[in-house]
């Protein structure tokens, strides 16, 4: 059934808007993944502890991550703010910060793309409709000149000291967890992060950029599988597939497919969410995972996007399979036991999944009057359905093709079906669809007027079996 919208409360918003955080962050990171992964096979190839060792294409890894990739960052966080003449405000602000620092400015690029790109953009709304004719190239030119000249000069001498000195701070901050034994511990942040859509923050925020540094120095890092391990989510939905009830037990095979091969982390979040206590699984899972790194000093030469197996062995170095496979091995068996012991001691008989389809049955009608007050979209008027996630190219990505290939099935045509970030949904979208827990940041973007279905499951959501029985209605 399309979940009627609750009153926004304020620690509702605020999540959303830390999930929005985190989606500008993804969306800066993600379409330069490729960049970072060809740096990585790079390191993982050429430097003195690599595969093929050679000193000429080696020289190639220092001014790479020095200057390739955090031009890159700040180049889209630029665009994405204020287009192309915000990507080049980001990129004359990144040279400042690089050049005035010794480490890798991965979290300053991410700082002063969108700054640069806010500057430019206050700029030309200040200006607007005020430049007289002809004069229009020349003012365009000069004040990203100016501008450009004023950002890189306080980027070189106070933006990226401070960005130094956090980054150290919490650098010194997490190497003490190293050599104390306790960076397992980050797994207590880590796991109910996930599940709450907060993981993009604390892993593109900081353990990449983390990642990076030390890879420059040691050849791996092992910051990179802190986060991104596939294992805890195997072991949990593996305990489901033995232990689980009804819906989850039989969705649970198809979840282990797509979350541990194709690397769509997402999909085992609705199993946590339906009993919460499983998270407990995931913690223990995700720090088992991260001993056993620590104990193998294991470690990937890049970031692992998406976080499927496949993309764990591309990308782990000379020296360290044994341990990256035992680490995901042992956090798979952990986390099945713990979420296996749990769901045993449940005595209740029906799953979430079948409370919701049995709710469904007695609040249909009432459901669709309530739904959407201000736009009522009937079936009648479906021609454009968008399904929405966080990055825009993961579980919305795999709802959307489930949904197309359920509408040919069904020979239903005049619909179209993609998939977005939730911020770049469409206006002329007839439907959204979004995870519950994310439909905060739909209201934050703009989409209030539209139809929006809530739902928890990408594969067998009774709302979405809804929405394709009102369609095949209207067709009949």
């Amino acid at each position: 059934m399309a979940k009627v919208m609750e009153m926004e409360t304020p620690t509702r918003s605020t999540r959303a808007r830390v999930q929005a955080f985190g989606g500008f962050l993804t969306n800066m990171v993600l379409p330069n993944i490729g960049a970072f992964i060809a740096w990585g096979i790079l390191t993982a190839l050429f430097i003195p502890s690599g595969w093929i060792p050679n000193e000429s294409m080696a020289g190639i890894v220092d001014p790479a991550i020095t200057y390739l990739l955090p031009l890159l960052l700040a180049i889209t966080g630029g665009r994405m703010v204020a287009g192309q003449r915000g990507a080049v405000m980001g990129a004359i602000g990144a040279i400042g910060l690089i050049v005035g620092s010794d480490i890798p400015m991965f979290l300053g690029a991410m700082v002063i793309g969108p700054l640069g790109g806010l500057v430019i953009k206050k700029f030309d709304q200040l200006i607007e409709n005020k430049v007289p004719a002809g004069f229009e190239m020349i003012v365009n030119n000069f004040s990203i000149g100016i501008l450009g000249f004023a950002l890189m000069i306080v980027s070189f001498l106070f933006i990226g000291p401070v960005i130094e000195a956090a980054n150290n701070f919490v650098t010194a901050m997490i190497q003490a967890l190293v050599s104390t034994g306790f960076l397992p511990l980050l797994s207590l942040i880590n796991e109910p992060a996930k599940v709450l859509f907060l993981n993009n923050v604390i892993d593109q925020g900081i353990y990449y950029p983390l990642g990076m540094q030390e890879t420059k120095e040691l050849g791996k890092s092992l910051f990179f599988t802190v986060a991104s391990n596939p294992g805890p989510g195997l072991g949990l939905l593996l305990a489901f597939t033995f232990f689980g009830a009804k819906t989850a037990k039989r969705t649970a095979p198809g979840a282990i497919v797509i979350h541990f091969l194709g690397g769509i982390h997402e999909l085992y979040f609705p199993y946590v969410l339906m009993k919460p206590l499983t998270i407990l699984g995931m913690i223990a899972g995700g720090m088992s995972g991260i001993a056993v790194f620590s104990l193998f000093n294991a470690g990937l030469v890049a970031g692992p996007s998406p976080g499927s197996i496949f993309a764990y062995l591309a990308l782990t170095p000379k020296g360290s399979f044994l341990g990256i496979i035992s680490g995901v091995l042992v956090a798979a068996a952990v986390s099945f036991v713990v979420t296996s012991i749990i769901l045993s001691m449940d005595r209740k008989k029906e799953d979430d999944f079948s409370d919701s389809v049995e709710k469904t049955k007695s609040m249909k009608s009432a459901g669709k009057q309530i739904l959407n007050p201000v736009h009522s979209s009937s079936s009648a008027d479906i021609r454009k359905i968008s399904f929405a996630c966080d990055a825009g190219a993961g579980s919305s990505a795999l709802g959307a093709t489930t949904f197309r290939k359920r509408l040919k099935k069904n020979n239903i045509e005049g619909i179209e079906v993609k998939h977005f970030r939730i911020e770049d949904v469409p206006e002329d979208s007839d439907v959204i669809i979004v995870h519950k827990d994310l439909v905060e940041r739909v209201r934050l973007s703009n989409n209030k007027s539209k139809r929006i279905i809530t739902i928890e499951n990408y594969l067998n959501d009774p709302n979405l079996v809804e929405l394709m029985d009102e369609l095949e209605e209207k067709k009949s």
